[in-house]
């Protein structure tokens, strides 16, 4: 299966309401980076545990007024930390304006995240097919950022069956989708081996949206 990769810092639709934004991140790191430093001291990564009683293997934590938390009760939204017992650290309004202004790039005006997952992605860890549902509002978008290793998305259909696509997904890159591909399955294939000069051997990806 072709992997699609980016050679310009255009848009590249991967559907009506599915677009890459290559680069849209670079010049926001340096004021991303403290940021994420403060909402990690203050509410570490953790492995969480799915219904089945299965360790999720990639790292967590969340910002924001809900955070996605999962374990033997559900997949869902929680106001606060459960390791802590406080609420999540807020959004800096470093994500807030990012993802105001890539959600207008992809179309989707007056978007205002409540809520940031944030995932620590370690070599060979993988996430399997899903779709996004525990948020309450399917037409709001989400915006999610890549920063560190590369890595392979996998998009799909509406249902597991159908083919998906790869997409190759690089250090400063940010999808959005939304609209009618909203509830599209997703994934993202085994890490491979790397080193980022700035965030070592990890890909950090978050994904800001729209929860409550």
């Amino acid at each position: 299966m072709q992997t699609e990769l980016f050679t310009s810092s255009d848009p590249h639709w991967l559907g009506k309401q599915v677009v890459v934004l290559p680069g849209f991140v670079l010049d926001r790191f340096e004021r991303l980076l403290p940021a994420l430093r403060q909402i990690v001291l203050a509410a570490p990564f953790r492995n969480m545990t799915t219904p089945g009683g299965r360790t999720i293997a990639v790292r967590v934590t969340n910002c924001g007024e809900l955070g996605w938390i999962s374990d033997l009760h559900g997949y869902r939204y929680s106001p606060v930390d459960p390791l802590s017992g406080k609420p999540w650290p807020a959004l800096p309004e470093v994500f807030l304006e990012l993802a105001r202004s890539a959600a207008h790039s992809a179309g989707f005006e007056d978007f205002t995240a409540d809520a940031c997952l944030i995932n620590s992605y370690l070599p060979g860890n993988r996430l399997t097919l899903h779709q996004d549902r525990n948020e309450r509002d399917f037409s709001q978008p989400i915006v999610s950022v890549s920063l560190g290793l590369p890595a392979t998305f996998l998009l799909g259909g509406h249902t597991r069956a159908e083919r998906t696509q790869r997409v190759a997904l690089q250090h400063g890159d940010v999808m959005v989708w939304g609209g009618e591909d909203r509830l599209r399955f997703h994934g993202i294939l085994p890490l491979q081996d790397g080193r980022h000069p700035v965030l070592g051997a990890r890909r950090i990806n978050f994904t800001l949206r729209k929860a409550g």
